[in-house]
């Protein structure tokens, strides 16, 4: 007799084995960009890079270095700081003091939204003196080649904003944590992939707010930075206002953009990984939430195996664990020139199960909490304090009394 556990069996091996195709699927679009030729401009205007800082960020010294000497002639890094009394303070300062003429340390003025990070990109943005506006976050690397790339794209008038691809990097050194290692095998073999096959498969625009380039002009076309600033996903919302609002395209940029992860634990990476999944489900609908799933095969096996136990099914388990560990691998050496270790490779499956768990938290859950402020997520990821009795409504006409 056929049960109804035979029948979810079947509809979970389906899933995943069609969630195998699209993995590699995904890599072949990643191959496929990263055979483009670099771009070199024919002017090298001059360029604003916005840096928000808030604490000590995993190598953080090493991050600021990595800007500070860029084959680039006119270019400035702007050290934004909620307040000298931020952690990071005195190394934005220790920066100022090595390379003078090319950081400053900028202090938020007011507070307009419920996005910190927006905050101070408004006041950044008023110091900035160029008219290319670089939103670059504090736990980055860039490569020789990244202020090239984004001036030359932007030489095209059709062109609204420059984003990169993202590869996760700091997992091998001596002191690292595995929610490190789970950060970057998800970052490189995860995300990576699948924005760049969004991008080039179904013409859709994910931009990564890690690396943002934009005119001055486009963005004040936009209503500026704070246009976004009651939103979790300001990098979204702005991605697709470029293309809806301003008529202009969103470019992948050929440079790779490193993200530095090292110490950070697996319950952090599993609280960002729920934030991250929450701001999906409210910005791409219910639909294609759901889609996400098939992006992680490993899971669906693993719930295949459990609802019906058997040869088939394990079978199924150890061919997605496996596939799995060389779409990373792969991922990696493609975007990192190396790929993940053995250890960081076989950690992958608890990657993929506590992912799973943080996306089981974004379908029935709206709240978040973000740098000790507890959020409800609303439809195109819009923010609002969380507080009983309405006390929200008192809290942002108070926020909107101070802002005046």
């Amino acid at each position: 007799m056929v049960t109804p556990a035979h029948y979810a069996g079947l509809v979970l091996t389906a899933a995943a084995a069609l969630g195998l195709v699209i993995a590699w699927g995904q890599l072949a679009a990643l191959w496929k960009h990263l055979r483009r030729p670099r771009a070199i401009p024919a002017r090298r205007p001059g360029i604003s890079i916005l840096k928000p800082l808030c604490g000590l960020d995993d190598r953080l010294a090493g991050n600021l270095v990595s800007f500070a000497d860029l084959p680039y002639a006119d270019y400035e890094v702007l050290l934004g700081l909620r307040s000298a009394d931020d952690p990071a303070y005195p190394l934005a300062w220790m920066a100022t003091r090595r390379w003078p003429r090319r950081f400053r340390i900028v202090l938020q003025q007011g507070e307009v939204g419920l996005n910190p990070k927006v905050n101070q990109l408004v006041t950044l943005a008023r110091h900035a003196r160029h008219d290319i506006l670089v939103i670059s976050d504090s736990n980055t690397r860039v490569q020789t080649d990244y202020l090239d790339d984004i001036a030359a794209h932007l030489e095209d008038p059709s062109v609204g904003l420059v984003t990169h691809l993202l590869a996760g990097d700091g997992e091998a050194e001596w002191d690292a944590r595995l929610g490190a290692a789970a950060d970057n095998l998800h970052i490189t073999g995860v995300i990576t992939p699948g924005v760049i096959a969004a991008k080039l498969l179904a013409d859709k625009d994910y931009v990564i707010g890690k690396s943002m380039a934009m005119r001055r002009a486009d963005l004040a076309a936009l209503g500026g930075f704070e246009s976004v600033k009651d939103v979790l996903a300001e990098d979204f919302v702005i991605g697709r206002a470029v293309a809806d609002v301003l008529g202009k395209r969103v470019v992948l940029g050929r440079s790779i953009v490193k993200y530095v992860s090292v110490r950070r634990r697996l319950a952090a990476f599993t609280h960002r990984t729920a934030r991250w999944n929450v701001m999906q489900h409210q910005c791409a609908g219910l639909l294609a939430y759901l889609g996400l799933l098939l992006e992680n095969p490993t899971l669906l096996a693993t719930i295949a195996a459990v609802v019906t136990p058997g040869a088939p099914t394990l079978v199924l388990l150890l061919g997605c664990a496996t596939s799995r560990m060389a779409s990373d691998a792969l991922a990696s050496r493609m975007l990192r020139g190396r790929a993940f270790g053995p250890r960081v490779l076989l950690a992958g499956g608890v990657k993929d199960l506590l992912s799973g768990a943080a996306w089981a938290y974004g379908l029935v859950s709206r709240t978040i909490e973000w740098r000790s402020n507890k959020l409800v997520v609303l439809s195109g990821s819009r923010l609002r304090i969380k507080q009983p009795g309405g006390g929200w409504v008192k809290a942002r006409l108070a926020r909107a009394g101070a802002a005046r």
